[in-house]
């Protein structure tokens, strides 16, 4: 197993923020840094900056080095696909083949009444996904690229420069199974959302391995993550000191705060390695990692001391 660390732009990160966290990570040993596709966070937060996600996911292909990024994952309504595949092929170029193609059916539906955008139903916007799936893998591939979906439509569309990857990595990020069977279908790898228990990893995991045997795939050839919210201290001390202010600032007691988030994963280093262990045994092969806003640089340097290297080899040991 390894980590990553999981951005919201919408919680007001300045860009200089996100580079300082992802050289953080590149030094720690983390593999990749992800943001996800958001437009504003609520409709108070007029003063709340929101970085657009492929804006600076291209600022920051040049300005890390090596750390691997991507969307986790990129709402498939937000942009036309084919400008989509564009965009992604050129921040893979821009950073040398580094990026990681996440993407999803879309769900925010205050964005989307916000910015005009049509918000239909879950099963259309699946459809959608479908769409943007087949018309971003074709353009990548071929030199003219022609599909006429359900939903989306191109014909003879370019797109040059290609990826520097081939096949770029896509991941799809969801819970529910018609998305497993997208992602059996499509998929490099697969990302597990919402209250991501122990329990829910593994019902989850036998669904998924079903969809991938429905398809004749070979389960494991489809790489599992999960997205988790970590808070890591040196010591019992520092952690509930880090609990603590992040409770202060959602305006709960520390209590209130770990009760509505069961799958977090709380505690010291030697806890937390444990922890993920467990997932890693369940078949989880990287953790897209959510720290609480602003101590994301503190807890990166706890993981990276101490639980990166102890992971690594948790599913083989």
């Amino acid at each position: 197993m390894d980590l990553g660390i999981q951005i919201e732009p919408q919680f007001g990160y300045h860009y200089d923020d996100i580079v300082a966290i992802g050289k953080a990570g590149e030094r720690n040993g983390f593999t990749r840094l992800w943001l996800s596709d958001h437009l504003f966070l609520d409709q108070d937060a007029v003063r709340t900056d929101c970085l657009e996600a492929w804006t600076a996911l291209a600022a920051l292909s040049r300005d890390l080095t090596h750390i691997r990024m991507g969307a986790m994952v990129t709402c498939q309504s937000y942009r036309n696909p084919a400008l989509l595949a564009k965009i992604a092929a050129g921040v893979d170029q821009m950073s040398g083949g580094r990026l990681e193609f996440g993407i999803g059916a879309g769900w925010k539906e205050i964005e989307y009444r916000a910015y005009g955008y049509e918000f239909p139903s879950a099963p259309v916007r699946v459809d959608e996904l479908v769409d943007t799936i087949e018309i971003c893998t074709r353009l990548w591939r071929d030199d003219r690229a022609t599909y006429h979906g359900k939903r989306y439509s191109i014909d003879d569309a370019i797109c040059a420069p290609k990826p520097v990857q081939s096949p770029l990595p896509i991941w799809i990020g969801g819970s529910m199974p018609r998305i497993f069977r997208i992602a059996a279908k499509y998929a490099d790898w697969m990302n597990h959302t919402k209250a991501v228990t122990l329990d829910s990893v593994r019902v989850r995991q036998e669904a998924l391995d079903a969809a991938c045997r429905a398809r004749k795939r070979d389960p494991r050839s489809l790489k599992r993550s999960a997205f988790l919210t970590i808070v890591a201290g040196a010591t019992a001390r520092d952690v509930d000191a880090l609990v603590a202010d992040t409770a202060r600032r959602t305006e709960q007691t520390p209590e209130q705060w770990r009760a509505e988030r069961p799958a977090a994963i709380i505690g010291t280093p030697d806890q937390v390695a444990s922890r993920l262990r467990e997932y890693a045994m369940s078949g989880i092969d990287h953790v897209n990692a959510l720290f609480p806003y602003t101590q994301e640089l503190e807890i990166v340097e706890v993981l990276g001391r101490d639980v990166v290297a102890a992971i690594a080899e948790a599913r083989s040991a």
